[in-house]
Order: C-alpha cells, then structure tokens, then sequence
C-alpha cells in the first residue's frame, strides 16, 4: 500500500453547455474531467456546494475504492438524488480516472484492462427538421468522406406525445435512408421518448420491413412498462437508458428486460465507476451495451475508452456528425478531436485521456475552485 494521495483541491472551468474539472491532489498531481454538457454551469454549482466538501481531503490512491467516496457523497446529499447531483460526481469521477492514468502512464482504457485501438463508430444525426432527402443525401456524402456503416437518425417528435415532427415524416425518412443507402448499411433511429406502445409498434412494424437493427428510446422513458411492451412485440432491438442515472432502477431495468440493450450516459450517471456498475449488471443479463455520448466534449473520449475495454461493448460506438453550425459549443475545448476513417475513430492513446485541453478555452470560461 502506497503513501495516501489526497484530494486538494477541484476547479471548474464552465460555460453554460459545458464544464470541465480539474482534481489536485495534495502532491501537485492533476487530472481533467468534465461534468455532463446542458446547463454545465448548474452542475458546477452543485459540485462545489454538494460534492467538493465530502471530497476534498479525501484519499484517492486507490481506484478500487472510488466507488466507496462517490457512493458517501450521496449518502451525505441523500435529499437530493437525481440528475445534477449524478452530473456534478460525473466531474469528480472523470478528473479521478484521468489522473490516475497520468500517474501510471498510462490510457484509462488500459486502465480498464482493455487496449486502445480503432472502434467501429456510428453516425449519429441529432436533427429532426431535416428533411428525409437531405438526411439521405448527408449520409451518403459522409459515407464517401469517412467510410462509415452504420447510421442513426431521428423519427417522432421529441418527447412528443405521439406527433411526428411533420405529419409522414418518420416513415418516410426510414424509406428513403434505407433507399439512398442499400441494404448493407446498418440503420438506427431514436424516437426520445416520443410514443405510446401502440404507435411504437406501428413504426417499428415499418423499421423491420426496412431492416432497422436498433429503436431508442420508443416510448417515454419514464414508463418503463411500455418500453418493455414494445420490445415485447418486436424482433429489432429496442434500446435505452441515457437518461437513468439511479443504479437500483438500472438494476430493475435489467433485471425485467425492458430493453435489449442498455444505453448509460457515462456524464449522466455519474462517472466512469458508476457507469461500470450498469455495465456490469448488464453482462450478468447477458446484455450488451452500447453508451450514449450523443456530442463531441468529453463525453466521447471517456465512451470511446470505455467501450474499449467493455466485455459485453456493442457493435459501435455513438459518433455526432453535426458540425459547429448546429453545435457551436462542442469544439474548441481539446486539440484531439477524433475523426472517422474506415468507419472506425481512433481513441487518443496518451496517458489518462489522452487530450489536451486549450489554454483559450479556459480563459473565456467561468472559473471556481473549492480547495482545503
């Protein structure tokens, strides 16, 4: 057993869509986090007043005991479970994994135990009023660009009671992608949260007949009955879970099958640890898992790590195709931007993450610090 290795002190570096952690620790070791994107500044918050006072002075020299510290913190906020507190741990959690690896030289997936290496990526389309021809006619020019084979787009309205974005507008995409694209590419489609059973089952009638493998997020996740009632019916898979950061309703989740394959968000549900808790019920089920990482901050590097070193990893790995004009924010922050060839990304192989972060971005984000 090595000397204690302390946390000191835990800054954040914050826009409003995206916050980065740095962890020191009382020997001037450093390591990068990032706490989940989508009102980053709220989740800063929450990890200097409810997260920084259970964690600093606390020894992290062994990984194997991260799990214990993130699990206190929780206890210690017990009123106030949920989405921000998972997000805010999520900072904490990365910024540990990554200085570990600093300190052993070595990348997080090898950390894992697994070994970096090219992994097959899917391009995932985050729009919804593009039309079916222009969702067509951008794959097939990626296609060509970044030799990708799988793709992912949208159908329903978000969170949409069961209204389509325009009336027609799902069944006619799932037509015209798998025309545009022949038989040989594997198509995805995320309604979020869109339908009721029977509506899901209706499309999802129309993905088969167009050989659609995966359909996220069918019904409101937050009935998780219906989802089961649609996998139930179907032969593709039925996916979900980015949004589930509570590890007992993972575990109910799993345990009565209401998806066929699970989805955790590694900056949603709270970190590297926990997310290897889902991943690991999963396996015990038999169940492979296939991350959402649905941007390009940080959230892709940890996923790409991860999945790296997954024993029940899915057949690819979340990749967002859209471009500083739909998501200004997402660039800027690190210099190694993975990029597609083959179909296959390349996760950074450095130690820790693998990424530097740039001193500009920093400069023009909001800065605050907890330290002893």
């Amino acid at each position: 057993m090595g000397p204690p290795v302390k946390i000191q002190k835990i800054e954040t570096f914050c826009t409003r869509e995206v916050g980065l952690t740095r962890v020191t620790t009382d020997d001037g070791a450093q390591g990068w986090g990032q706490v989940s994107t989508y009102h980053a500044d709220i989740s800063a918050t929450v990890l200097h007043r409810q997260v920084a006072p259970w964690a600093l002075g606390r020894d992290i020299s062994a990984l194997g005991e991260l799990g214990d510290l993130l699990d206190l913190i929780c206890e210690r906020e017990h009123k106030f479970p949920g989405s921000h507190l998972c997000r805010a741990l999520g900072g904490l959690d990365t910024a540990i994994w990554d200085l570990h690896g600093k300190l052993e030289g070595k990348s997080v997936c090898a950390l894992l135990g697994g070994t970096p290496r090219p992994l097959r990526v899917y391009a995932s389309s985050m729009q919804r009023e593009i039309t079916p021809e222009a969702e067509a006619e951008r794959f097939l020019r990626l296609r060509e660009r970044h030799g990708y084979d799988a793709f992912k787009f949208r159908v329903g309205a978000e969170c949409g009671r069961g209204q389509d974005q325009w009336p027609g507008r799902s069944e006619a995409i799932v037509r015209e992608v798998r025309r545009a694209l022949g038989d040989d590419a594997a198509l995805l489609v995320d309604a979020n949260s869109c339908y009721v059973p029977e509506q899901a089952i209706a499309l999802g009638r129309v993905l088969e007949e167009n050989g659609v493998c995966h359909f996220e997020e069918p019904c409101p996740y937050w009935k998780p009955d219906w989802t089961r009632e649609v996998k139930e019916a179907l032969d593709l898979d039925v996916t979900g879970g980015e949004q589930d950061n509570n590890l007992t309703l993972w575990q109910f989740l799993i345990d009565s099958r209401t998806m066929d394959v699970a989805q955790p968000d590694v900056c949603y549900v709270g970190g590297v640890d926990r997310f290897l808790r889902v991943a690991r019920m999963a396996e015990a089920a038999g169940m492979p898992v296939t991350p959402h990482a649905a941007n390009m901050s940080l959230v892709t590097i940890f996923t790409l790590h991860l999945m790296g070193a997954l024993e029940n990893a899915g057949p690819y790995v979340e990749f967002s195709i859209e471009e500083a004009d739909f998501y200004p924010w997402q660039y800027g922050i690190y210099d190694e931007i993975p990029v597609a060839r083959d179909g296959k990304v390349e996760m950074p192989g450095g130690p820790g993450w693998g990424i530097t972060i740039r001193p500009e971005w920093l400069e023009n984000a909001a800065y605050t610090v907890s330290e002893l």
